[in-house]
């Protein structure tokens, strides 16, 4: 089962693989596709070498279950393990824009902003969200971040709280048609005419974890890239003991694996057992 960690000893062993190489410069460049949605997609498989379009194919049928796009999230699904949202941020510690969507520290199966596909394209209820969060700068991955949502993502009551009070709150304005959305609210017929309707659109943004986790770790300007994985202990324990021993086991002094702990997103006063894997380039 493809996991975080084998994700990790990927792009150890191939880091001289960038934005770059993926979109631009080769021949395998037609056959890989472009930007940083290739590139993770790529690792998580362990594809990113790979030349044959056909072969590839069949791998990445093997590892996932789902891939989605921009309006329709998540961006991937692993078979039997977590779901994946990409984004890439062109400066190294600007906000992550989510759009419609609201930080998940889970992605589950009865979620209304998920599509059928998404529902019916393995047995699920409930999956781990990672975030993929790459800060690209022209054409080459500078640093990427892997880390779970429950990490630094609130339950989802305390999103929709605020969600569902804005949108309760929409529906009391007097003498106008609405209509059922996924959105805030959509208003119909608002003018005397009734040919003017209105969408009501969450935009939800969340800080970068280079903020998030400055008292973790402090981004390193000096380095060609960095990778940073974060994931709570128990996260870290429940994969696979082999996946462990190699990164435990891992020779190379650009890689290092800290036991540290961190604020709980639901209550920051408490903290939480954490694994922090970092490479530095």
């Amino acid at each position: 089962m493809a996991n975080i960690l084998q994700a990790f000893l990927t792009i150890v062993n191939n880091y001289d693989i960038n934005i770059t190489n993926v979109t631009k410069g080769n021949n395998r460049a037609n056959n890989m596709g472009e930007g940083l949605e290739t590139y993770i997609r790529d690792i998580f498989a362990n594809t990113i070498n790979e030349i044959h379009e056909q072969i590839k194919l069949e791998k990445l049928k093997e590892i996932y279950s789902y891939q989605g796009n921009k309006n329709n999230p998540p961006d991937l699904m692993l078979k039997d393990s977590d779901a994946i949202e990409i984004k890439k941020l062109e400066s190294k510690n600007s906000a992550i824009a989510l759009n419609s969507s609201y930080p998940k520290a889970k992605l589950y199966a009865n979620s209304p902003m998920i599509t059928k596909a998404c529902k019916e394209c393995e047995e699920w209820n409930i999956k781990d969200m990672l975030y993929a969060i790459g800060y690209v700068n022209q054409s080459v991955l500078k640093s990427l971040w892997l880390v779970y949502g429950d990490c630094f993502c609130a339950d989802k009551e305390t999103y929709e709280r605020i969600k569902n009070t804005i949108s309760s709150g929409i529906t009391t304005i007097p003498d106008v048609e609405f209509t059922n959305t996924k959105e805030l609210g959509k208003v119909k017929k608002v003018d005397p005419l009734g040919i003017t309707d209105l969408r009501i659109r969450g935009m939800w943004h969340i800080d970068n974890p280079n903020k998030i986790f400055d008292y973790i770790y402090k981004y390193d300007d000096t380095k060609k890239f960095q990778l940073i994985c974060l994931m709570k202990n128990n996260k870290y324990e429940a994969l696979a003991s082999e996946d462990k021993k190699a990164i435990e086991n891992l020779k190379n002094e650009h890689v290092s694996v800290q036991n540290i702990k961190i604020k709980n997103p639901n209550n920051p006063i408490q903290l939480i057992d954490a694994k922090l894997l970092i490479f530095k380039v």
